[in-house]
């Protein structure tokens, strides 16, 4: 009859069974202990000794649990609340119930452990020190709710939050949402560099932390946006203080990589429960409000209103439409013809883009034009523009310009000069007979980038005029800066000339001032026949209004042209010839142009 082997015991260090399983323990990345079923250590290998600071003399066989705890309250690793957890695993084990769990130490770690009992008696604990996993796990779970850049709450963390605040919000007391941009924040960003720009959002990030109370949260929802909760309020009034000490926090210029940068902020606030009682709603009615706040010229608040809502969607339908009649080919150009003052003949023609929208009819530019440049599509539009003007105007007689207006978007997207380049090159229209109308708007954007650009075009040959002078507080300053060929005097000025005084003084010094710096000047809106004497006598060059004609359709701007004299778009006095890099550059297009055409 075989005899029964016997289990080693792990409490005998003379056994070499048990010195062999010592040794695998001691390797274990665990803490191993285990207690007999009076509650007495039989073994603990040396991952426990050191997880909680003891020697191989103080933990040995045969010491009772509340001798280690007592030993472990000296070294500081077990508080009060261990010792109660200790009792109650002791009493589970007797039991024979398997426990795991993390209980934390008092110097800051967080233990996992797992109680086993032993079918012969008694129970085996293991320790595992879980800080650094957790902490990256915690880690992890913040990098999920925070934005990078700035360590503010993201978008999901703050759509929680306002849950949990609509819900926590005393009745008969108001919560605020407030939807923040900031204001030129692209423009910083394209000047001064990525790196500068995110400098500022961090710093922003802080200062608006500094305008909210610890019980309100601010959030980064991407780019220059950031959002506020804000709750407790008893009136309206709260809300329009805490916006104000918002945009004197931000107002404060801010020094940044050697840089000096100074930007304004613009608020859209909701308040529930008027504007919402859930946080997509109020947080759409924000943004509705920020929208409006933007209309209005920036660096201001506005409160959330219902007809926002109507203008919102009607906004959104007009967005819509125009990519669609973009591509289903809805625009249009007319042309309204420059008069020569002096010979009365036709010089130049100015585009004038038109959309003739299926549903809508007539859709006047003044109200597409702006949304086409803040959804980007005047890009796309305005390239269009630019090549089916050369190849409609290089069918007119050459004596005649064409006139395109250029929006400040454009000018941004930096390709203009290729646009203008090829455009020349595909139709062969001579680059005299183009004329690129700028506003002031462009030149405040970025002055030298976008002036070297129109030095370019200029040396190409193309004409560069200066649209609706007079309007803008440093149309004077710019004329020094560069040599325009051309002002166009806004027609605001010439409406008044009947009566006299100040419109008349206008006209006579800007047209002294172009003809100082041989320019030619365009007396735009002309009415009646009395405007047109008067703005020939005061020196204008050349008349645009509904006295000659109105905008038309190409072709009968073309029947208009075959069939009356026309004056040459020769260039203004003392106009350079264009240079010899100008020429070369304009020839290599103009090649490429044609082989492209083949």
């Amino acid at each position: 009859m075989r005899k029964k082997r016997a289990s080693p015991d792990a409490s005998d260090p003379q056994d070499p069974n048990a010195a062999l399983l010592h040794e695998v323990l001691d390797c274990v990345p665990q803490g191993v202990i285990m207690f007999s079923g009076e509650g007495r250590m039989l073994y603990c290998n040396r991952r426990y000794r050191d997880t909680y600071g003891f020697s191989e003399e103080d933990l040995r066989p045969g010491i009772t649990m509340e001798s280690m705890l007592t030993m472990r309250n000296r070294t500081g690793v077990i508080g009060p609340e261990e010792r109660k957890y200790c009792r109650r695993q002791l009493a589970a084990m007797r039991k024979g119930l398997v426990q795991s769990g993390f209980h934390p130490t008092p110097d800051g770690r967080t233990i996992h452990y797992i109680n086993t009992p032993i079918p012969s008696g008694g129970w085996i604990v293991t320790h595992e020190d879980m800080t650094q996993q957790r902490q990256a796990e915690e880690q992890i779970e913040h990098m999920a709710s925070h934005d990078a850049l700035t360590d503010l709450p993201n978008r999901v963390s703050f759509q929680s939050h306002v849950e949990q605040a609509l819900l926590l919000n005393s009745r008969g007391r108001m919560l605020a949402v407030m939807f923040l941009d900031l204001d030129n924040f692209k423009g910083i960003n394209d000047t001064l560099g990525h790196q500068v720009g995110d400098e500022l959002l961090k710093v922003v990030a802080d200062r608006l932390r500094s305008c909210i109370r610890g019980t309100d949260m601010v959030a980064r929802f991407g780019g220059d946006e950031f959002v506020i909760i804000s709750s407790g309020f008893n009136s309206p009034a709260r809300a329009a203080a805490l916006a104000t000490r918002i945009r004197e926090a931000v107002l404060e210029p801010f020094d940044l990589a050697d840089h000096r940068v100074s930007v304004d902020i613009s608020i859209g606030i909701s308040l529930s429960p008027n504007d919402g009682t859930d946080a997509e709603q109020l947080l759409k009615n924000a943004d509705q409000a920020l929208y409006c706040a933007k209309g209005s010229g920036r660096g201001t608040y506005r409160f959330f209103e219902g007809e926002m809502d109507v203008r919102t969607t009607e906004r959104h339908n007009l967005e819509l439409d125009l990519r669609a009649g973009f591509v289903n080919g809805e625009f249009e150009i007319h042309y309204q013809p420059l008069v020569n003052l002096e010979s009365g003949k036709v010089s130049c023609c100015e585009a004038l883009l038109r959309w003739n929208h299926p549903v809508r009819g007539s859709v006047p530019p003044d109200i597409f034009i702006p949304v086409a440049e803040e959804i980007g599509l005047i890009t796309r539009l305005g390239e269009w523009v630019i090549r089916t003007v050369c190849a409609e105007a290089v069918k007119w007689p050459e004596q005649v310009a064409a006139a395109i207006n250029v929006s400040p978007v454009q000018f941004r997207t930096q390709n203009v000069l290729q646009i203008v380049t090829h455009a020349l090159a595909s139709s062969g229209l001579p680059p005299g007979r183009l004329e690129l109308e700028i506003t002031e708007a462009i030149l405040l954007d970025e002055s030298e980038s976008t002036l070297a650009v129109l030095r370019q075009l200029q040396a190409l040959g193309v004409r560069i005029a200066m649209d609706d002078f007079g309007t803008g507080y440093s149309s004077l300053s710019y004329l020094r800066k560069f040599p325009f060929d051309k002002i166009k005097i806004d027609q605001c000025f010439i409406k008044d000339l009947s009566l006299g005084g100040a419109a008349s003084a206008i006209v006579r010094a800007v047209t002294g001032i172009a003809d100082s710096f041989h320019m030619v000047t365009t007396a735009e809106g002309v009415e009646t026949e009395e405007q047109r004497v008067i703005v020939k006598a005061l020196g204008c060059t050349e008349m645009q209004g509904h006295l000659f004609s109105k905008a038309i359709p190409p072709a009968e701007i073309l029947a208009l042209l075959t069939s009356m004299e026309v004056a040459p778009c020769s260039p203004p006095p003392d106009r350079p010839a264009p240079d010899r890099l100008g020429s070369d550059r304009l020839a290599v297009a103009m090649a490429w142009g044609r082989a492209g055409e083949r």
